[in-house]
């Protein structure tokens, strides 16, 4: 974790991958509209920029919006957006004993060295949560070991998964998932349509996806998923 303390994180990922924020957060709200989620209290953990939160906070105005983040860099940048509904703590969670009515984690734990006692000890701070997993494993990712290496070294990936896999240890720290969906950032995100070599990766991943995006995921990746779950 000292990579995200010592300052080597945020030279790698100057921005915290702010620019994705909207796109995660519309996604977490069609989760929450889609359950009728009315959640008084929301807490991020690991909340970066702290800009997912910003964008939850515009849109849902009857909400108090609490962020977490380990990273003296990051907690910077998200404390400039505090207000009276908005606060970020630089700090530790799982060290704490508040509890939220919802719980986000947004492409956090894979980032976790030892992540199956981490969802464990988050599974006792909220009555819900919203998971968002990156899908790092697929055929192509498999088959060109050098880009799972960059999502590693690049990203701090260290763990990668499967939509199964993904699902599969939620439920092995003490989870019952009540929805899951794929979420396609390869395709939709802005950034991924720069480059030629991934514009043309996203022609087939297209297709594929409209039809199958379970298949889409396990063989050509660009998916992510995202999930509700709760304490069981």
């Amino acid at each position: 974790m000292s990579i995200y303390q010592s300052g080597e994180y945020l030279e790698k990922n100057p921005h915290w991958h702010a620019a994705d924020s909207a796109w995660k957060a519309a996604q977490i709200l069609k989760m929450i509209r889609k359950h009728g989620l009315n959640p008084v209290t929301v807490c991020e953990v690991g909340c970066g920029a702290g800009e997912i939160l910003n964008n939850l906070h515009a849109q849902m105005p009857e909400t108090n919006f609490f962020g977490y983040e380990v990273s003296p860099q990051a907690y910077e940048i998200c404390s400039a957006k505090s207000n009276e509904r908005l606060q970020f703590t630089l700090g530790d969670l799982l060290e704490t004993e508040v509890r939220f009515d919802l719980l986000l984690s947004i492409d956090v734990f894979e980032h976790v060295p030892n992540y199956l006692s981490f969802l464990e000890k988050l599974c006792g701070h909220a009555d819900r949560f919203i998971f968002h997993i990156p899908l790092d494993l697929s055929l192509l990712t498999i088959l060109r070991p050098k880009r799972l290496m960059r999502t590693r070294e690049g990203v701090g990936h260290l763990h990668m998964f499967t939509a199964e896999m993904a699902l599969a240890v939620l439920k092995d720290t003490g989870y019952e998932v009540t929805d899951s969906f794929f979420t396609a950032g390869g395709l939709e995100l802005e950034k991924n349509q720069r480059r030629l070599r991934t514009v043309l990766a996203n022609l087939p991943r297209r297709v594929l996806g409209k039809i199958n995006p379970r298949l889409a995921a396990r063989i050509l990746g660009g998916y992510s998923l995202l999930v509700l779950a709760k304490p069981r």
